[in-house]
């Protein structure tokens, strides 16, 4: 298949820019793969929808507030990093701006000058290899006083609250950008869903910036995916098998979960407790060993996003669905709705 062909018009008014408050009065478009149905609801509604012995799966990565902006040591220059991998200890390779300005040697100053940075190295994508110094026991208590959430760049708005930016559920620090389609759930939500006989189990996958990486080839299957870090536990393993052999489904929650769960599902022919890198691309024509259901936001056109979803729902369906997602003006992207797909 074509690039081109998962192209639709968006207008720009529903790029969503923060979140629905409460989160889970966002809007809930419902798919039904065997009748063709669509309906339009809540997302708290999800306990209607699903039924007693179904498992939700959600990704229980939480994101790093990985966007620094500080002060080249002398000229007082603005500059900015964005931490996307830890190499070794201190070491991190970062995103910078502007790069070409900041070379090796060169120190970054952040906030109160407590927090500083050191350029080791340009690699040959321009980005930087980069060492930080501090005054406390760990990075993270750093960047949690100085960063910022490395929000995506259709977002333009800065947040009031940096925790709109995570899930309720966040515990695995580790992602460049967050999980969204679990920024619908409260904590109300989730004990109601309980309530009902509903499980709700976690992995956990780091969400990378390639996530927004566009996709350049015109023949989707030249795309070569980014790769992440991905992890089941003993227990998630268990209620995944105890729940198909039960006979009920297994719903991803987001698209990182479902890449988790089929990567596991692709290599070893079940699903087991296991750690790992996957670059697993999902889109037309693909074979899914795991999931029953899928619940996601509406994406970017011509993305691998919306590439995963049409390959689970079907590509004519999908697009439908997103022609009639603009017509109703559901919210896109990231702080937008949602949509559940049995």
């Amino acid at each position: 298949m074509l690039k081109k062909d998962f192209w639709f018009d968006l207008p720009q008014e529903l790029i969503a820019q923060e979140p629905c408050i409460p989160r889970d009065a966002a809007r809930l478009m419902y798919l039904d793969r065997n009748s063709d149905k669509i309906e339009h609801h809540i997302f708290r509604d999800l306990t209607d929808l699903l039924e007693a012995g179904d498992l939700l799966v959600v990704n229980n990565s939480k994101v790093l507030p990985a966007r620094l902006i500080g002060e080249k040591e002398h000229t007082g220059a603005v500059c900015e990093l964005l931490l996307l991998r830890q190499e070794k200890n201190d070491v991190w390779e970062c995103l910078a701006k502007p790069g070409k300005r900041l070379k090796p040697g060169m120190r970054i100053l952040f906030g109160d000058g407590t927090l500083t940075a050191t350029i080791l190295e340009t690699k040959e994508d321009g980005n930087k290899r980069v060492e930080f110094a501090y005054d406390t026991q760990t990075l993270y208590e750093k960047l949690d006083e100085f960063g910022r959430m490395p929000l995506p760049p259709y977002i333009t708005k800065q947040l009031e609250d940096q925790s709109q930016y995570q899930t309720v559920y966040a515990k695995e620090l580790g992602s460049a950008a967050a999980p969204t389609a679990g920024l619908h759930f409260t904590p109300e939500l989730m004990e109601a869903l309980k309530q009902k006989g509903i499980g709700i189990a976690e992995v956990t996958l780091h969400v990378g910036l390639g996530t927004f990486r566009p996709v350049k080839e015109d023949d989707i299957a030249d795309h070569l995916m980014h790769s992440e870090w991905y992890s089941i536990s003993e227990e998630t393993a268990r209620r995944i098998n105890e729940t198909k052999a039960a006979g009920h489904r297994v719903i991803a929650v987001g698209t990182t979960s479902c890449r988790t769960l089929e990567s596991v599902a692709a290599k070893y022919g079940e699903i087991r407790a296991c750690s790992g890198d996957t670059s697993i691309f999902l889109y037309p024509g693909c074979e899914f060993h795991c999931l029953d259901g899928l619940i996601t936001n509406f994406h970017l056109p011509e993305s691998t996003l919306i590439m995963l979803v049409s390959a689970f729902y079907g590509y004519e369906r999908t697009m439908a669905a997103y022609k009639t997602a603009v017509e109703e003006r559901y919210r896109f992207f990231s702080f937008g709705d949602a949509m559940l797909i049995l």
